[in-house]
């Protein structure tokens, strides 16, 4: 009995059940809390979208201030204000949401450190090193679908942003255009006109993004006149000097090779240019029989590569956490993924065996 009471009364023991207990607490808050991030942003990007529609709209009416009512001009000024109000309200949730949840990681984290110095390192070492490769497996597998939600809602801002905004604004302007018939017929003909160079406009917006989406000429054709296509593309829509170098036999590879090949030169050309600023990019792309190799250098902005390799979950640099979701999408496959950068620029490589 003596000794069972002194084991209780034990105060490392009482300050590891303490922390334990604390520990399942923050898990059980942290995870309330990030439903509640998640809800939250859900509506925020939402009314943002709302937002984005009611300055389209607003646009349009200004634009033909003379043939629409005063009641139509101030009910859309009303809502617009409606809307921004409700946009910051809610973003300032988020935000109050979001620092409750990193205050809450931190102390997760120092109570861990702690709990783990007074279980004992090599106690925790063992733990460690017997999952360890379960648990870069589940890290890898949380980045790459972290990744696919990213290029989901990058696509979502895209189609929004874009067709979704003039779709919008063909409806105002087909409306004002049923108004003007019979009080205007010259002006409404002016404005279909208007509207029909605006859908061509607009279709043509939608062609591209459908090429790069997922371009049909990749399964036609396959990876290299694909990448010739979409480098011209880039050329035409950026003000950035672009080059392109082919090398080794021009063939098909493996549906999902060309794929990768294609992707990953999309993804570093657009790393570079939204965050270097270069004036000049340079793509290669070696068909090499035994391995495929592609590299990308940028004139711009150097970063630390190194960052790259430790692979710093919290790391803050988008440039950063797209490159090492990449790396490891390459070693998945065999693969790899090399970097350099300095004030002369920036390179990345990336290599994979030609055959599965």
């Amino acid at each position: 009995m003596d000794f069972a009471r002194d084991l209780i009364a034990d105060p490392k023991t009482e300050i590891i059940e303490l922390i334990t207990t604390r520990l399942s607490a923050i898990k059980r808050k942290m995870t309330e809390i990030k439903g509640q991030i998640d809800s939250t942003q859900t509506m925020v990007d939402r009314q943002h979208a709302r937002t984005n529609d009611l300055t389209t709209e607003i646009q349009t009416l200004k634009a033909n201030i003379d043939t629409v009512p005063r009641e139509d001009i101030r009910d859309k000024y009303d809502e617009a204000i409606e809307a921004r109000f409700r946009l910051a309200t809610m973003q300032g949730q988020l935000e109050k949401f979001r620092d409750h949840y990193e205050h809450l990681q931190s102390e997760q984290l120092l109570l861990s450190q702690i709990l783990s110095k007074l279980q004992g390192a090599g106690e925790i070492e063992v733990l460690d090193e017997e999952e360890s490769e379960t648990g870069k497996g589940n890290i890898n597998i949380v980045r790459i679908i972290q990744a696919q939600e990213e290029e989901r809602q990058r696509l979502s801002r895209q189609m929004h942003d874009g067709p979704a905004q003039s779709l919008t604004n063909f409806i105002l302007q087909a409306e004002i255009c049923q108004r003007l018939f019979d009080r205007n017929p010259a002006k409404a003909g002016e404005e279909l006109i208007k509207l029909k160079n605006d859908a061509s406009v607009t279709f043509q917006k939608v062609r591209d993004f459908i090429f790069d989406l997922r371009p049909m000429m990749l399964d036609d054709l396959g990876v290299v006149p694909t990448v010739r296509r979409w480098v011209e593309a880039f050329k035409d829509k950026n003000d950035i000097h672009t080059e392109l170098e082919i090398l080794g036999e021009e063939r098909r590879l493996a549906s999902h090779k060309e794929v990768m090949i294609f992707r990953s030169i999309q993804e570093l050309v657009g790393h570079a240019r939204d965050y270097a600023s270069p004036s000049e990019i340079k793509v290669r792309l070696d068909m090499g029989a035994v391995s495929i190799k592609i590299s990308v250098f940028d004139n711009g902005r150097p970063f630390d590569t190194q960052m790259i390799y430790e692979q710093d979950e919290k790391s803050q640099d988008a440039r950063i956490q797209g490159l090492v979701s990449l790396k490891e999408r390459f070693e998945l496959i065999n693969g790899k993924l090399t970097a350099s950068s300095d004030d002369s620029g920036s390179t990345i490589n990336l290599e994979l065996p030609a055959q599965d």
